[in-house]
């Protein structure tokens, strides 16, 4: 079924696992991150997955992508977009309403998730 829904749409994306996971991964800090470095922050990913999340989510215009030829290997880097972070914020509203109705942990409630290193 095609749903011209915004919802449905929005989903059919953001849904897919792990994709929010990698945008609050590339949303901590405000540099660019390695693939090597965002796989050993997320240990239970694997390389195949990531690879192809990444890929999406550059395809959605989410995240940034830059190469370097320069070195062996070659290095890819991530950073999210305006959009992204826009996204990110998003995502912070949702952590609010965890806290607030679902989820008690006043630890993550006064923390930035941008300067968290879990």
């Amino acid at each position: 079924m095609d749903h011209c829904c915004t919802v449905y749409k929005t989903m059919d994306y953001l849904s897919k696992k792990w994709a929010i996971l990698i945008l609050h991964q590339l949303s901590k800090g405000d540099e660019w991150q390695r693939f090597s470095f965002i796989r050993n922050a997320m240990k239970e990913i694997t390389p195949k997955i990531l690879t192809e999340r990444l890929r999406e989510l550059e395809e959605e215009g989410l995240i940034e992508k830059r190469v370097d030829n320069s070195t062996v290997p070659i290095r890819s880097e991530y950073r999210l977009t305006e959009m992204g972070r826009d996204l990110m914020n998003v995502v912070h509203e949702l952590k609010m309403w965890a806290l607030k109705w679902k989820i008690d942990n006043p630890a993550c409630g006064q923390t930035n998730c941008h300067f968290c290193t879990l």
